[in-house]
């Protein structure tokens, strides 16, 4: 048996309905910004009961323009997590600020609210929180608080979240704007894409104006802000309607999958499943677990795909971000700086999951990993 990392999934009803709506659309000659896009904006919105949602290219521009509807400038600092993909701190330096890496909590691989406290200075404008794996942390509402005394604006991260929730509310709806990915790997996917979601109406037309050159209007020639080519176009938003009315359905396929890891890795003293809170529900993005010092994490993966054909899910992260020949570089970041991450973060591995994903599949995942433990 063959298990991949990660697979998105389209039901074969789905595909039928896919190539026919993408038909639609290219006879119809309308291939950007038009009534499908607008249509998956309006039911992204009703999903995370925001107001707003507007859709991009991908989860990297819609930080971008998130950071930039916030007016940061030239020296503002932001505070980021060190534990998150590089786009979330490259965003804040493409909006012409400066981040600033935060440690995290040992038992979120989140943010750690102490450790957010003690990186604010007068320069701070603003702190991006990153749901990793698709966990809202519960400190999210700590975190909130810090931001309101401060006078900072929080934006989530939500690029792994589509679908996850802290007590009943959803991930997109806890930061002044939010930014989601629909990359491949995601829960979710249009290929390639992204959204922001809002309740600020400013900061709704401020995106939607960035997102196509900075046009006053999308037939305009008239250029009031310094924009770019964000768009998320129509046949890609076709596939991101579709994946979206199946949301509720993969993510119910996940936690399947994670109970039965939750089980059947109790059983192995070696591993420890990181805890998902009862408060929260992570849409499993990644199911994340540690590996004990005793075990070789390279061999063991290796043994895994070797001898097993199972293939581990990308890591979140391997690297913290502050250790990353970039930001070594450019700000002078080093080992034994932010101590919780450069501990925890090598320990960590993702197991395969995926939302079609069997029990047979998983059973064979656990089975695999017994063995290559010994």
């Amino acid at each position: 048996m063959k298990i991949p990392p990660a697979k998105p999934w389209f039901p074969q009803e789905d595909l039928t309905k896919i190539l026919a709506d993408i038909k639609s659309v290219m006879e119809s000659g309308m291939l950007t910004l038009h009534k499908v896009t607008k249509q998956f904006e309006s039911k992204y919105a009703e999903y995370c009961g925001t107001k707003y949602a507007i859709a991009v290219n991908s989860g990297t521009s819609a930080l971008e323009i998130s950071l930039r509807s916030l007016k940061i400038e030239s020296g503002d600092e932001v505070i980021v997590p060190t534990n998150t993909f590089i786009a979330t701190p490259n965003s804040v330096i493409f909006a012409t600020g400066k981040p600033v890496f935060a440690d995290i909590d040992r038992k979120t691989l989140c943010l750690d609210p102490e450790d957010l406290k003690e990186h604010i200075t007068p320069k701070t404008k603003g702190v991006i929180i990153v749901h990793i794996g698709g966990l809202i942390t519960p400190n999210i509402k700590a975190i909130q608080e810090i931001c309101e005394d401060h006078s900072l604006f929080l934006i989530e991260d939500a690029a792994h979240a589509q679908g996850s929730e802290f007590n009943g509310k959803k991930a997109g709806t806890f930061g002044v704007m939010a930014g989601f990915s629909f990359y491949p790997t995601k829960v979710m996917t249009s290929a390639e894409g992204g959204v922001i979601t809002t309740n600020v109406e400013e900061y709704t037309n401020f995106s939607r104006t960035l997102r196509d050159q900075g046009k006053s209007g999308f037939l305009s020639g008239e250029i009031v802000e310094l924009g770019y080519n964000w768009r998320m176009s129509e046949v890609h938003a076709v596939i991101a309607l579709y994946q979206l009315n199946r949301l509720e359905e993969f993510i119910s396929n996940r936690e399947k999958i994670a109970k039965i890891y939750d089980s059947e890795l109790s059983k192995i003293k070696e591993i420890t499943p990181l805890e998902i809170p009862k408060i929260c529900r992570s849409n499993f993005y990644k199911y994340i677990a540690f590996i004990d010092d005793s075990i070789d994490k390279e061999k063991f993966k290796k043994g895994l795909k070797e001898n097993f054909t199972v293939s581990l899910s990308g890591g979140v992260y391997d690297i913290p971000c502050h250790l990353q020949p970039l930001y070594k570089k450019l700000y002078d970041y080093s080992e034994g700086m932010l101590p919780v991450a450069e501990k925890i973060l090598p320990k960590h591995f993702c197991l395969p999951v995926y939302s079609d994903m069997t029990e047979e599949n998983a059973n064979y995942v656990t089975n695999s990993i017994r063995k290559v433990i010994g």
